[in-house]
């Protein structure tokens, strides 16, 4: 049935507009826009890199399908690690595991098969949707994640209308399918109406499925044939998720665009990056460039590249992967990192990254009760102040605007979950508001 539906969707487009189906890979075109801004040279495609992004809707069991991957691939040494890491490795921070979701992206990776796989773990929810719209730009192709009785959801309309803008090859994976009430065939119906609606291309309708049960650690191409690990969904990552396109190679044309932001006591703001041209190695000299505003000159300190759950320190990264680096206390989310060498003309900054507006606001002040200072010692205007402009480093999708009160600020966000996350977090930092 799904076949005749395919065919008979492409016979529409032609019919309409002539539509001539895509020869080349899906990596070039997904890729055609950077390519446009970097120097013109011959594109190659390094096969020994992955990076992919795991999308879906809350609770439809990414982080848990990440955690089953990271178990199966010798991150953990024994069984006794794996259970002092608990069952959900990824979401290590504290409000996290206390209310069951994700609510920041984080990056890891996985070697299968001489492949090193970037894998990208992002919030499920609504509210934090703007996490899932910036990191998309490290990834190449993404993991959509559906449950095998819900079906696709609201968010992941959202979250796939994303990837499919982007030029991304998706491969959906049914999960859960280990539920009595599981209906895979409906699920796979809806996920490819889902696809038809949001007008993706032929060859993005005809996605890979791979059917998995994260929880067991089990995964197969067949709902009633699934072997006895995730061998299956790494093969459909490798095979059916498309490699990075390298514009470049030339250590001039490094083209680095920011997509997060991390802090170190020791080594302080880190920035995270895709290398999509060219190459960069520590120590170098760098510039922080936006389209229409000044560069900010600096070098590059210590160089880190993913390796399972934490970083290794390299010398020099290649395009195609995804780093981290310090050195330069002004990196911001959107800036692209260039070449700053004597003598050499930097790449062009890539497009920064498009977040869509806030939809709620409201007023954070200075706690003016009888029992101020009883529970918090961060209590000022100035305090507050700071506090909530430095979470703009990285909470990419929050507005902050002074008011007419000068210790009263404004604050606008995707929703109230993603509020009411920052005031907790406030909270727990010392800090007392009203």
């Amino acid at each position: 049935m799904r076949g005749l539906i395919l065919l008979a969707a492409a016979f529409t487009t032609l019919c309409n507009g002539f539509h001539i189906l895509p020869s080349a890979r899906m990596a070039f075109s997904s890729r055609a826009a950077t390519m446009a801004e970097a120097p013109s040279s011959t594109p190659t495609i390094d096969e020994s890199i992955r990076n992919i992004a795991i999308i879906a809707h809350v609770d439809h069991g990414k982080t848990t399908l990440v955690d089953a991957m990271l178990q199966q691939s010798s991150v953990f040494r024994d069984q006794a690690q794996i259970d002092e890491a608990g069952v959900r490795v990824m979401d290590s921070n504290d409000q996290e595991r206390e209310r069951g979701i994700t609510i920041l992206a984080k990056n890891c990776a996985v070697m299968r098969d001489g492949v090193k796989i970037n894998i990208i773990d992002t919030p499920g929810h609504a509210d934090f949707g703007g996490e899932v719209e910036r990191v998309l730009n490290m990834a190449d192709g993404v993991l959509l994640v559906v449950d095998s009785v819900e079906g696709p959801k609201p968010q992941t309309r959202f979250v796939l209308d994303k990837a499919l803008k982007r030029g991304m090859q998706v491969c959906v994976v049914v999960n859960k399918i280990d539920r009595d009430s599981a209906r895979p065939e409906y699920v796979v119906d809806k996920t490819f109406d889902l696809f038809c609606e949001l007008d993706a291309t032929d060859e993005q309708t005809d996605f890979k499925t791979v059917y998995a049960s994260a929880i067991n650690g089990i995964a197969g191409d067949n709902p009633d044939d699934l072997k006895d690990d995730m061998g299956p969904l790494f093969d459909a990552i490798i095979k059916n998720i498309n490699p990075p396109v390298i514009p470049s190679s030339e250590p001039k044309d490094l083209q680095c665009l920011v997509a997060n932001i991390d802090y170190d006591s020791f080594k302080g703001k880190l920035g995270v990056a895709r290398v999509t041209s060219g190459s960069v190695k520590a120590g170098q000299p760098v510039a922080l460039v936006q389209p229409g505003q000044e560069p900010k000159t600096g070098r590059v300190g210590e160089l880190f590249i993913f390796d399972n759950l934490g970083k290794k320190q390299v010398d020099e990264a290649k395009a195609g992967e995804v780093i981290m680096f310090s050195g330069l206390p002004d990196v911001t989310i959107g800036d692209t990192l260039v070449t700053n060498e004597g003598g050499v003309e930097a790449a062009p900054p890539l497009p920064p990254i498009a977040i869509e507006q806030p939809t709620v606001r409201m007023t954070f002040g200075v706690n003016k009760s009888p029992l101020a200072g009883r529970e918090g010692k961060f209590l000022t205007s100035r305090m507050i102040r700071d506090r909530l402009f430095k979470e703009l480093d990285r909470n990419v999708a929050l507005k902050v605007a002074e008011t007419d009160s000068a210790d009263r600020y404004e604050v606008s966000g995707r929703g109230q979950l993603h509020l009411t996350v920052l005031i907790e977090t406030m909270r727990r930092e010392g800090f007392e508001l009203e």
